[in-house]
Parts: structure tokens; C-alpha cells; sequence
């Protein structure tokens, strides 16, 4: 009698298995939520630890609804779909943090231009031994950089305007560091 309630049980258990359908409605809606998030040109930019997640969320759900394991693919469909939002969310944030920090920093680099001007023109004053022509040829491109990294800004490129902006700096930060090192070598 309890074989026949075990076979009786293991039939059902199979038929239940055998007849479970895969969720073909979490899987679609996660891979709308990937193409979205894919396609957010932001997401991509600023979100792409979350957006990965997303793709390897979405791949695992595929290879498990493959595997015939519906319970673990609907769970990864969840996280595909959960990372994606993430991804659009991160990018939008990011996105503004971007245009504020840019916006930020190309206001700043052009008093940081004149400072680095007066203190050539210092140097100048002071016949330092320095490649003036050098020195200046870099400030019109401190400049003319400045210029594409506020055009770049206006433009929605904030990233290419930040990379841009960030060079400015780091070539202002020479040319003064230039014109501090001629100065004590001068005096001995």
C-alpha cells in the first residue's frame, strides 16, 4: 500500500513538473526592461555596473528557462528587470551629478586661465628662464579647450566636457608649476 501512495506520488510530481509552463510574462518584461535601459543613453554612460547586472540577470534567466527551471528563471527576470531600472535610475543621476560637476569646473578654469596668465606674465616681469612661447602657446590651448568643453557642455556631451575640463586642469597645474620652479632656481 505505500509503494502505490509513493508511485500515486511521484506521478503527480512529475506531471506537475512536466506541465509547468516557463514565465513567459517576467521573461518578456525583463528583456523590454534590458532594451530599455540598453538604449537610454544615459544608463549606458552612467549606469553600466547596473546595466551589467541587468545582462547577466537577463542571460542566467534565459539559460535557467533553457534548463526548464522556471522558479529560478522568474527570479532572475525580477533582477534583470530590478537592475535595469537601477541602471536608467543610476544614469539619471550620474547624468546630472555630471552636468553640475562639468558646469562647476568650466567656471572655475577660466579664473584658473588668468591666474595662470598673470603668473606667466609675473614670470615675464621677472626674466625668468622660461619658453615663453611654450607657455603661451598652452594658455590659448587652456583657452580654446575651455572653449570646446563649454560647447561640448552645451551640446549634452557633459563626459566629453568633463574629460575635457580635467585636462585644462592638469595642464594649468604644469604651466604653474613650471613658472614656481623657475622662481627659487632664479634667487640662487
Amino acid at each position: 500500500m505505500k509503494i502505490k501512495y509513493i508511485n500515486i506520488l511521484l506521478i503527480v510530481a512529475v506531471l506537475v513538473v512536466g506541465c509547468a509552463k516557463p514565465p513567459e510574462a517576467e521573461m518578456a518584461a525583463a528583456r523590454e526592461a534590458v532594451f530599455k535601459a540598453e538604449n537610454d543613453s544615459n544608463a549606458v554612460e552612467f549606469g553600466g555596473a547596473s546595466l551589467a547586472r541587468a545582462r547577466a540577470s537577463l542571460r542566467l534567466m534565459q539559460e535557467e528557462a533553457d534548463a526548464k527551471r522556471y522558479d529560478s528563471a522568474k527570479t532572475h527576470a525580477a533582477d534583470a528587470i530590478t537592475a535595469a531600472n537601477r541602471a536608467v535610475a543610476d544614469g539619471r543621476a550620474n547624468s546630472q551629478r555630471a552636468v553640475t560637476e562639468t558646469d562647476s569646473l568650466i567656471s572655475t578654469l577660466r579664473i584658473e586661465i588668468e591666474e595662470a596668465t598673470r603668473n606667466v606674465n609675473g614670470a615675464r616681469y621677472s626674466n625668468l628662464r622660461l619658453d615663453y612661447d611654450a607657455l603661451d602657446r598652452a594658455l590659448a590651448d587652456a583657452h580654446n579647450t575651455t572653449d570646446q568643453a563649454a560647447q561640448d557642455q552645451a551640446e549634452g556631451r557633459s563626459q566629453q566636457a568633463l574629460d575635457r575640463a580635467r585636462i585644462v586642469r592638469s595642464n594649468l597645474s604644469e604651466i604653474n608649476q613650471m613658472v614656481a620652479s623657475a622662481a627659487p632656481a632664479r634667487k640662487k
